[in-house]
């Protein structure tokens, strides 16, 4: 039987099921129900980068400003701001009425511990950090962010809606330890997490938050007015995709946030039903080494992953078709802002031998590597295993453990050796809005301990990633990047293995899903 025929048989067998079970029980129309790409894990959107997690926090908490569908920064928890002529004092009021789920107004001691802890883990965040001398509470509502030097991007960076997000939490919760996750889940924002129901691995849920005032303004991306109209929102956890499939022809299920690319076609021509996307920019795979451990912490053998695998193999392995994805050497991004290939010349083919050669000059004998991967996501750990057998191609001896992609997650924030819980390797990706620019890539972030998970190192890749945020001009910026760039092209803190375009697929009685970096649930109706 064709693949596309067992697919077709697969969701035809399970849409009558759950067909049954719809009539059964036919769904009330105050409830969005969403089948999500993963399972939550971590309820930190602090201290933990992935998507589904700052899907969770966006969900519940608020930053004091936020990116509209451009990418550019706009109130939001703020009322009014301004700077000091010099530009070294930047002074915020919040809106009034702002209350935290329990009940606590907000205030400017509960801003000013959440922007110091999330400074001690983000990307953007530290580098706000690095420029910032201190900030003070002259009120309740009003706080005053002192800078050493002047840096435009603040705004930008407040608003942030990748990497670990600048929320704000009650004092009491920012105040902890920045490298262990919070726990609680009271923040500020239009829905409230129901912990009651919470059922991991099965279904998640949100309240509409009835205390919550909106923005007057439109909504546009995550900035504006969010204005919930449903009473709940669910995640219903599905990894098989022929049964999400199935559930949103049905009605089971009235969103599928990441449909997977085999059932696209057979979802897009099922009734009632439309796939589209919701960010402007493609998505960025990439395979990322443990820069702490051998052989990765030398950069030759980095330089022999991009020499060793071939994108096109990882993007049809993860994809399929090729009309989803294209093949991408920029760190940040075919087609955004700040897309340059610079320095990325010589390994736009597999260079098998040259790979080898680099191996062997930073001292790999053939040691058993780590790859730490999950099925729950497909198309991960579809291009996992293509990643083993490139790799096996130059001598990499690799070992390829699945488990669930909470476990994964998890296992990569372990500084350990790979033989005591830690690993070498893992394949991922983000998102466009997230890699386009030097200040928001997590993966380009070379400061060491302060870096993402791989926790590369390298001087002069920071004091290029400096200098694009100290150009005064956008020629000036546009030249600072293109020489970050060649750097990163030599030292390699990821292998960029292309992108692709991710859409969503939802019921024709859904609408107002706004574009963004991830997918967010206000603004939208339910017929």
């Amino acid at each position: 039987m064709t693949r596309s025929r067992l697919v077709a048989a697969l969701f035809g067998t399970t849409a009558l099921l759950l067909a049954a079970g719809a009539q059964a029980q036919p769904a009330p129309k105050n409830v969005l129900r969403i089948a999500p790409h993963a399972d939550l894990k971590t309820l930190d959107p602090v201290a933990a980068s992935i998507v589904i997690t700052r899907m969770h926090g966006l969900m519940i908490y608020e930053t004091l400003f936020a990116w509209d569908a451009n990418l550019q920064p706009k109130p939001q928890m703020v009322e009014s701001f301004s700077t000091s002529d010099d530009k070294l004092s930047w002074t915020f009021t919040l809106r009034p009425g702002l209350k935290f789920h329990d009940g606590q107004s907000v205030t400017t001691r509960d801003v000013i511990a959440s922007l110091a802890r999330w400074m001690k883990r983000d990307t953007i965040g530290g580098k706000l950090g690095e420029y910032t001398e201190g900030m003070e509470a002259k009120d309740e509502r009003t706080f005053v962010l002192k800078l050493k030097r002047p840096m435009a991007l603040v705004p930008f960076a407040l608003g942030s809606a990748v990497g670990q997000i600048p929320v704000i939490m009650r004092e009491a919760d920012a105040a902890t330890d920045p490298m262990k996750p919070v726990t609680e889940t009271i923040g500020s924002g239009p829905f409230r997490f129901n912990r009651a129901e919470w059922r991991s691995g099965a279904k998640v849920v949100y309240d509409k938050n009835p205390d919550y005032v909106p923005r007057s303004e439109p909504a546009d991306g995550l900035a504006g007015g969010r204005i919930v109209k449903v009473d709940r929102v669910e995640w219903l956890i599905m990894p098989d995709a022929a049964t999400a499939a199935a559930a949103l022809q049905t009605g089971e299920i009235d969103i599928w946030e990441q449909p997977s690319q085999d059932l696209i076609p057979v979802v897009a021509a099922a009734r009632d039903v439309k796939v589209e996307r919701y960010s402007n920019l493609a998505n960025q795979v990439m395979l990322r080494p443990n820069s702490l451990h051998p052989p990765f912490d030398n950069p030759k053998a980095r330089l022999a992953l991009a020499y060793a695998t071939d994108q096109a193999e990882f993007l049809a392995g993860g994809f399929g078709d090729e009309d989803w994805w294209k093949r991408c050497a920029a760190y940040f991004i075919c087609g955004g802002p700040n897309g340059t290939e610079a320095g990325t010349e010589g390994y736009s083919k597999p260079d098998l031998e040259k790979a080898k050669q680099l191996l062997a000059e930073a001292g790999y004998k053939g040691e058993k590597l780590v790859l730490t991967t999950s099925n729950d996501i497909a198309a991960i750990g579809r291009m996992a295993e293509v990643a083993a057998a490139q790799l096996k191609k130059v001598g990499i001896n690799v070992d390829v453990q699945f488990s669930d992609w909470g476990t994964v997650t998890t296992r990569q924030q372990n500084k350990s050796p790979p033989d005591q819980g830690g690993w070498n390797l893992f394949v991922t990706y983000a998102s466009g809005a997230t890699m386009q620019s030097p200040m928001t890539n997590i993966g380009t972030n070379m400061a060491c301990e302060k870096a993402w998970a791989g926790w590369p190192c390298d001087a002069e890749a920071e004091k290029l990633r400096g200098a694009v945020v100290d150009a005064p001009d956008d020629a000036a910026r546009k030249a600072a990047v293109e020489a970050l760039h060649k750097r990163l092209a030599e030292v390699q803190p990821y292998r960029v293995l292309g992108q692709f375009e991710q859409p969503y697929a939802r019921r024709s009685t859904v609408s107002g899903v706004l574009a963004a970096p991830v997918m967010l649930f206000w603004n939208v109706e339910k017929k």
